[in-house]
């Protein structure tokens, strides 16, 4: 079993590459924010960003700081079908992920500016704000001393392959098949 992880910051692609490996390489996808909203609602809290980082940074202080990570593994290792893990948060998931083989992390990233567009197209319930709140909610997530707090940068810098998404869908998905065929046998 290949497990693939993937980190970025907000809106530069890392849906994008899920539905390129689950749709074109039968993948099986496992997402860090529906294993979150799932929490949240059981919380009574409302589904947006704020509470996504409230609930993870939680979830780890008491379970350690790959916990939801980790949580999603196990669900995969019992299906022992590739899979990618998507939104890797903090350098302990990335750590604790390494430990339990056959992990590659890879990364992408973009201009902010690109990435505001693009998750205004998206839509999402955590994508609706404006552009000074997106930095804000990017810079709080980019770097840390804690363990148990998301810490972008890191992760990014730990990748084994960064995806710069600048150009077209088409090109993502040619950069993503590439280092597939370095990595899967």
């Amino acid at each position: 079993m290949i497990v693939i992880g993937i980190t970025g910051t907000l809106g530069a692609g890392k849906g994008t590459i899920v539905e390129y490996l689950v749709n074109h390489k039968n993948f099986t996808h496992y997402s860090v924010r529906e294993f979150l909203t799932v929490e949240i609602e059981k919380r009574n809290m409302p589904v947006n960003r704020d509470s996504m980082v409230i609930v993870a940074n939680d979830l780890r202080a008491k379970h350690g700081p790959s916990y939801v990570t980790d949580q999603l593994y196990y669900q995969a290792l019992k299906t022992d079908k590739n899979c990618v893990i998507e939104s890797i948060r903090t350098p302990g998931e990335v750590v604790s992920l390494r430990e339990k083989g056959n992990f590659f992390l890879f990364a992408v990233d973009a201009p902010s500016t690109i990435r505001y567009e693009r998750i205004l197209i998206r839509n999402s319930e955590t994508d609706q704000i404006d552009y000074p709140t997106f930095i804000q909610n990017e810079e709080r997530e980019m770097h840390t001393s804690d363990p148990n707090k998301q810490n972008l940068r890191k992760c990014i810098e730990m990748a084994d392959f960064v995806f710069e998404n600048t150009a077209s869908v088409d090109e993502l998905h040619l950069a993503v098949e590439k280092v597939l065929h370095k990595i899967v046998k």
